[in-house]
């Protein structure tokens, strides 16, 4: 496996070959980016994986600071899941000036959810995937593919719209959510939390899992009673110690808050929540 830091190496690694997979990463890798390694592995001639953690995308009073760097280890794992070059920038490496030029999602898409609660942050995540794009597949001849969960769902069709809308030449590819045995999504955040945290953490998927089977069961009603179940969710979670900034159930298509006719299809409706505990903030989601 290659290790890289500048974009000059970067492109210059992946000249011989035509088809790039690419996984866009902060670090501090678990087995949910594995996954993402895997899936994009046969995909292409070559199988990248990106190692920056981007302050674009970090609010002042957010982790950027305390955020864990692991390397080494990050390395050690890539390189056991048959990842072939790692790009690593610094800071100066891909922003090499203040980054004026920036890439800012509709507001209908991006400022509700995780965008309400953090935002510019998918002004943020576009910029760095736009220029991580423009270093992993500028010298590309065949497909080009990349590879992102559905743990983070907002922010990978806010990824998938702004790659359709842009005419970009690359194929975005949905990797499912990796959990461990008691159904917690994987994060990288998850190291923040203390045992007895731990424990309760997966209560976050517990109550998505509950409001999906209310949602269903509301059927036909379920515009007339989506504030009061979605309400009762976050009241629950509450009691038990969190400090919900939303459970919610929206339409799979755009994140909007489903209507009549989509109440009555529920393949086409997802449930998704993002909570504090203690002092970490988990998300996670259902499709239902």
């Amino acid at each position: 496996m290659q290790i890289v830091h500048t974009i000059e190496d970067l492109r210059a690694a992946l000249r011989p070959y035509d088809s790039p997979a690419f996984v866009a990463t902060m670090g501090n890798l678990h087995q949910g980016h594995m996954a993402l390694v895997r899936t994009a592995k046969p995909l292409g001639d070559v199988t990248v994986a990106s190692i920056f953690v981007n302050r674009l995308q970090f609010a002042p009073h957010e982790d950027f600071d305390t955020y864990p760097r692991t390397l080494e280890a990050d390395c050690d794992q890539l390189a056991s899941t048959g990842c072939d070059v790692v790009f690593a920038p610094s800071e100066k490496d891909l922003y090499p000036e203040p980054q004026g030029f920036k890439v800012h999602p509709p507001p209908e898409l991006a400022d509700i959810l995780e965008g309400h609660f953090r935002p510019g942050f998918f002004v943020g995540v576009c910029t760095v995937v736009m220029k991580l794009f423009q270093c992993v597949f500028s010298e590309a001849k065949g497909p080009r593919h990349a590879v992102f969960g559905k743990k983070d769902y907002q922010q990978q069709m806010v990824i998938r719209n702004m790659v359709q809308q842009l005419a970009l030449p690359v194929n975005i590819v949905g990797a499912e959510t990796q959990r461990a045995e008691d159904g917690l999504a994987l994060s990288s955040r998850n190291g923040y939390l203390s045992d007895t945290e731990r424990t309760e953490a997966v209560h976050l998927s517990l109550a998505l899992r509950s409001l999906a089977r209310d949602a269903l069961a509301a059927a036909d009603g379920l515009p007339a009673q989506r504030e009061a179940l979605e309400e009762r969710a976050m009241h629950a979670l509450s009691q038990r110690g969190w400090q919900p900034d939303y459970l919610t159930v929206r339409r799979r298509c755009d994140l909007q808050v489903p209507q009549a006719l989509d109440a009555t299809s529920a393949q086409r409706l997802v449930v998704l929540g993002a909570a504090r505990l203690g002092s970490t903030r988990l998300i996670d989601n259902f499709e239902v």
